[in-house]
């Protein structure tokens, strides 16, 4: 009778382990649990996704298989942190390097098993922990966070001439002073609301690419879409001592993609031209290339050194060049472009010379189902 009483209590234990281990491997987080030695006993099939392994991990040591370092990048033990536990706890400030030297931030939850008790203590009899991989979003917040700062201070200073301006323009008025000494302030009032008003319109921009709102293809006549381009920038250019070319073989093929992205990068090119452009030639192009579209804008411009042209598609970068820096600008607008252009599947190359101008140019493909999707990429 003990004898069978033992056969159905072995029985039942490994139903009910069967059952716990069907738990855990349809759970889509990774979990395992350890000895108090550190000893792995159990995990599931998404522990060895996070930590893009196929080796089975039964019986290792923990901290074989965990390379964890601390926010201040030092190395740390897993097992250690473990065994300080003495209810459950949450973190999200570790990161797991993986032997190419690549890193992952995790979001770690552990407990200890409770087992045997004392008179005094409970002894754990090992531990359970569940990992999540929150790089992704420790980037998002990370970026926020930059972007907000960044953005506050990049409003403060024009805002701030934009008031006072205002504030004297309005003292001049009410003292009955030379309608003539009301210029400059006008001017440096008027100048500033323009750099706003491009900010909010490279953020409006930013906001509609990342919400995929304006995903919406349409045929497009690259012909009308440049001479329309041409038209629009001439008087611009005209007004800067500047000659705007158009080059554009007698017919170019249509392209099925986004209006608004195609356009916007145009668009940026060619303000971009005329911005950095004392002095020459801008030439808006396109050619047929086969199974795509080139697009190019070319200036005689300052153009861009070696170390500004690695990071110029950054956001939020502008070059410490003083040539640069005579222009206001929310170093915005060429990290949009690169967005749109990726959404686009049209990578932009870049041909410059500090003094000798610069080149943008992509290449679009004639055939929508080549392009590009960017729903998994984070530039």
């Amino acid at each position: 009778m003990e004898h069978q009483d033992l056969v159905l209590t072995q029985v039942e234990e490994k139903f009910q382990r069967e059952q716990l281990t069907a738990l855990i491997n349809s759970v889509g987080m990774a979990i395992a649990s350890t000895s108090t030695s550190g000893i792995i006993r159990v995990y599931n099939p998404a522990l060895l996704d996070l930590l893009d392994t196929h080796e089975y991990l039964g019986g290792k040591q923990l901290d074989d298989a965990f390379h964890l370092y601390d926010p201040g990048g030092n190395p740390t033990s897993l097992q250690q942190i473990l065994a300080k536990s003495d209810r459950l706890v949450e973190r999200d400030d570790l990161s797991h390097q993986f032997a190419n030297g690549e890193r992952i931030n995790l979001s770690i939850s552990y407990a200890p098993i409770k087992g045997s008790r004392t008179a005094e203590t409970v002894s754990p009899d090992g531990y359970i922990f569940i990992v999540r991989d929150i790089t992704k979003a420790k980037t998002l917040e990370e970026e926020r966070k930059e972007f907000i700062s960044v953005v506050s201070h990049e409003l403060r200073t024009p805002l701030a001439i934009v008031e006072g301006a205002i504030s004297l323009l309005q003292y001049q008025v009410d003292n009955k002073k030379d309608p003539a000494e009301y210029a400059p302030m006008l001017r440096s009032a008027h100048e500033q609301v323009i750099y706003l008003a491009s900010m909010v319109q490279d953020l409006s921009t930013l906001s509609r690419v990342e919400r995929g709102a304006s995903d919406t293809v349409e045929t497009i006549n690259i012909n009308e879409l440049l001479t329309e381009l041409y038209r629009h920038y001439l008087e611009r250019a005209n007004n800067r001592g500047l000659q705007l070319l158009l080059e554009l073989p007698p017919a170019v093929e249509n392209v099925i993609c986004s209006r608004l992205y195609l356009e916007e990068i145009l668009q940026n090119f060619v303000t971009n031209a005329i911005k950095y452009t004392d002095a020459g030639t801008i030439t808006i192009a396109a050619k047929d290339a086969g199974d795509g579209i080139a697009f190019s804008v070319t200036d005689t411009g300052i153009g861009i050194s070696k170390s500004d042209q690695k990071r110029i598609f950054d956001k939020f970068y502008r070059s410490e060049d003083y040539l640069t820096r005579k222009t206001s600008g929310t170093g915005l607008g060429l990290y949009v472009v690169h967005k749109l252009a990726r959404k686009l599947g049209a990578p932009i190359t870049v041909e410059s010379e500090l003094k000798q101008g610069s080149k943008f140019s992509f290449v679009l493909s004639k055939k929508p189902a080549d392009r590009y999707d960017e729903t998994s990429e984070d530039v």
